[in-house]
């Protein structure tokens, strides 16, 4: 069979693994209020797929979170046996709690080592997992691994006008990276046929979501696990000065009483080989 996707070390390796895989378990419990957009966008997705005429046997859920995309893959195809996978132990216990009954199958795994074989999988949904892997190359590769020759691949990422606000606004008051890198559009696509994926298709919707203040967009960004995981990060508290920078810098963004903040939403697909 086709070889994994082997992790690459590059002088471009800029996340904390264990540090966004802490981030995600500490969120298990208040990411659903908060994930408005991944709601929205799994949805869209969810959407697409009735474009597509096949009856896919077996499902992976890739960067399952609490588990709302397996579920309700599997409400759509209950013939097919669907697999939820995620590297955060306490956002897969979360999904199956959700589960109830039991309909899905959950593994915590890594998307760079998936436990399943080769040629396997006849759909892989991903919703916003590519933006934590800073290895996109050996993700794909892997997917291109479990995937059957016209096996699809339907994924969100986002691109990097994402967060434009509140980059600009840190950079206003130091040097640090504290809004992770988001990958380009054509990259994505450029990786995805390194993987040996076919006829991918990519396209981009742009979304912004308000807020009173930068506070509150920072507190759901935690609430989701979304807070710096970057290596560099500057640890232990941010101090006052430097957020009062911050917030000082966004006030110029403000428009009608609110605070936009800007996501630029990749919608991809591509096929087995």
């Amino acid at each position: 069979g086709r070889r994994a996707g082997r992790v690459m070390t590059t002088d471009t390796e800029w996340l904390d693994r264990e540090a966004a895989r802490r981030n995600a378990d500490r969120a298990s419990a208040t990411y659903d209020a908060s994930a408005v957009l991944q709601a929205r966008l799994r949805q869209q997705m969810i959407e697409r797929l009735e474009w597509i005429a096949f009856t896919p046997e077996s499902v992976v859920d890739l960067g399952c979170g609490t588990g709302h995309a397996a579920r309700a893959l599997g409400a759509r195809w209950p013939q097919s046996r669907v697999i939820a996978i995620d590297v955060a132990p306490a956002m897969l216990a979360e999904a199956a709690r959700q589960d109830g009954p039991g309909r899905c199958e959950y593994l915590g795994a890594d998307a760079l080592a998936l436990p399943l074989p080769d040629a396997s999988v006849d759909l892989v949904f991903s919703n916003l997992m590519l933006p934590w892997c800073d290895d996109p190359d050996a993700v794909f590769a892997e997917i291109a691994r479990v995937l059957r020759p016209r096996g699809l691949l339907t994924f969100s990422t986002f691109g990097p006008d994402t967060l434009i606000e509140l980059r600009g606004a840190w950079r206003a008051a130091d040097d640090g990276m504290h809004v992770i890198p988001f990958t380009d559009m054509h990259d994505i696509g450029d990786s995805l046929v390194r993987a040996g994926l076919v006829e991918p298709v990519l396209d981009v919707c742009r979304y912004t979501l308000t807020y009173p203040d930068v506070r509150s967009l920072m507190r759901d960004l935690k609430a989701i696990g979304a807070q710096n995981a970057t290596a560099d990060r500057p640890r232990g508290l941010t101090g006052r000065g430097r957020l009062h920078a911050v917030e000082q810098a966004y006030e110029r963004h403000r428009e009608d009483g609110v605070l936009p903040a800007t996501y630029e939403a990749i919608f991809g697909q591509a096929w087995g080989s």
